[in-house]
């Protein structure tokens, strides 16, 4: 994700090659970025933290006590802090970084084309025009929903920022029933990909709810109605409103550990 942002970054403008900095923790991905030429590639944090008007935490949350160690004390009173690390609660970076002017956001996986869903909140001492160049960063990677309460970041942890995997789930089991009726794997893969756009493009097209589509494309005493009334026989809704409630548990559990 933090490379996401930093070619994000440039290809849209808001900073540049030469303003862009970099901070890795080993030799070998020092030589890789350097490579990519997106911007200025350093190990020694003592070489660009204090420089930054604007800092990305963008490792995995396991290894954020790691990254606090390493840049604490080179952080600015006046700099603006943005996180996208998983789990890891303002109120643990403000009490080991000592910074107070926080961003949080969770963005999902397609933001690496460009589609991706972020939500965002902060701390008070972030001003309206910090906060708006920040949206301005993050929407570079797709669409942006601003939340008062940091609690709805965990839940947007499981609903879009897990919310990819369910629907490969749900798409790895079609593929599976696909091929189980006499579909190639290359035809299964082309018969739900293809519905999948489809439908969503249909969605975005209409007002309609999904409950209307789902109307729409059932019949009495036809297929559709066929796979919807065992769907709701065998509580399928329920499982996967319980598999994202699963996530939102792990999500605040990883914040507070």
């Amino acid at each position: 994700m933090g490379l996401t942002y930093a070619q994000s970054l440039v290809r849209s403008h808001i900073t540049n090659k030469e303003s862009l900095m970099i901070l890795v923790r080993t030799e070998e991905k020092l030589a890789e970025l350097k490579a990519r030429n997106i911007g200025q590639i350093f190990i020694d944090p003592a070489l660009c933290v204090a420089q930054a008007d604007l800092v990305i935490l963008a490792v995995k949350p396991q290894d954020s006590g790691v990254l606090f160690a390493q840049i604490k004390n080179y952080l600015q009173p006046q700099q603006l802090i943005l996180s996208i690390m998983a789990g890891i609660q303002i109120n643990s970076i403000y009490n080991v970084l000592n910074v107070s002017k926080i961003v949080r956001a969770m963005p999902n996986l397609p933001s690496q084309i460009g589609m991706g869903m972020t939500v965002f909140t902060s701390t008070d001492e972030v001003t309206r025009l910090e906060l708006v160049m920040v949206q301005n960063l993050l929407s570079t990677t797709g669409k942006t929903i601003y939340v008062e309460k940091e609690l709805s970041i965990d839940a947007a942890t499981a609903i879009s920022g897990s919310g990819p995997a369910y629907v490969y789930y749900m798409m790895d089991a079609m593929m599976r029933a696909a091929k189980d009726m006499g579909f190639s794997e290359s035809e299964s893969e082309t018969l739900i990909v293809q519905t999948f756009n489809g439908a969503l493009d249909l969605y975005n097209k209409s007002d309609l709810t999904c409950q209307d589509w789902i109307k729409k494309v059932s019949s009495k005493g036809g297929t559709t109605e066929a796979a919807i009334k065992s769907f709701n026989e065998n509580r399928l809704d329920q499982d996967l409103i319980d598999g994202a409630n699963a996530a939102y548990l792990r999500a605040q559990a990883l914040g507070k550990n």
